[in-house]
């Protein structure tokens, strides 16, 4: 119950909760949205009980909950009872923001049907008084950008440094196989030699050593990899200064067996050495067929 990081997100509608929770996401939260209080305690239970579970976990619990929320302070006392430790991220506004923001989504106000928008954001505030009382820290979201809240929220709750982990995916693949649709980035090595033209290398894929020496032996080769190398690694903080979690990079020959499959281990290798989260994926290295 130690190891687990659980926070719960409340507040008033319309302060950003939304926007948290999916910043939460990207943090490496399980997150969960718009959850009964009365399965706070299972929920937590099953994230620290689970082998592999989660480590980190969030729930939204809100005025949306109904006569369901009624339940929350018990579950709090059940979650204090069963030794899990949470923290409450409360989440507010002026009325003069939230009636503004309710006015430029068209979303109704959950309480709506018993008043106007500002009545309603009035009997929430009144709701939600002694739960904000109890919150761990408060984040008043009147001139905050969407953009600054998930910066704020990084810092709180993200890991070392504050930043939410940038997810890279490396992938190598054939032109003559079609460009992956979900590239964020694509270079072009079909300049290089081809190993596919060398008797010995042609069956082999870019995995193997022997072909690996064969690209790295062209000057040309290495020339490239190193202002590759040095141009990524300089993109990937702006990325996540933005705050992009996720980037897909992409390298293409012609039949995507060999240099790209080179090129790609290599590029990973590097990213892996500065502390990137990498993954490797070789979409046509199976593939057969004259060209690569």
């Amino acid at each position: 119950m130690e190891d687990l990081r659980f926070v719960i997100v409340t507040g008033v509608s319309g302060a950003g909760k939304s926007e948290a929770i999916h910043a939460l996401e990207d943090l490496g939260y399980f997150c969960v949205d718009n959850l009964p209080p009365t399965l706070l305690p299972k929920f937590a239970e099953l994230c620290a009980e689970t082998e592999g579970g989660p480590r980190r976990a969030a729930a939204v619990i809100d005025i949306r909950g109904g006569e369901f929320f009624e339940a929350v302070y018990e579950s709090l006392e059940n979650l204090e009872r069963a030794g899990i430790s949470y923290s409450i991220l409360y989440l507010e506004a002026s009325d003069e923001a939230l009636v503004r923001r309710f006015k430029a989504t068209r979303r109704r106000h959950p309480l709506a049907p018993h008043g106007g928008v500002l009545e309603s954001i009035t009997a929430e505030r009144a709701v939600l008084d002694d739960l904000r009382g109890r919150a761990h820290r408060i984040i008043d979201t009147t001139d905050m950008t969407p953009r600054a809240l998930r910066e704020r929220l990084a810092s709180i709750y993200g890991g070392p440094g504050g930043k939410p982990e940038m997810l890279i995916t490396v992938v190598s693949f054939g032109f003559k196989h079609g460009l992956p649709m979900d590239a964020d980035l694509v270079f072009d090595v079909r300049f290089m030699p081809n190993p596919n033209y060398v008797a010995a290398l042609s069956d082999l894929d870019g995995s193997d050593p022997e072909v690996e020496a064969y690209v790295f032996q062209w000057p040309v080769v290495r020339q490239y990899l190193r202002r590759l190398r040095s141009f990524v690694t300089w993109l990937l903080p702006r990325y996540v200064a933005e705050g992009k979690t996720q980037l897909q990079i992409c390298l293409g020959c012609t039949g995507g067996r060999h240099r790209s499959v080179v090129v790609a281990n290599n590029l990973a290798e590097t990213l892996r050495g500065a502390g990137y989260q990498v993954t490797v994926h070789h979409r046509d290295m199976g593939k057969g067929g004259a060209g690569s």
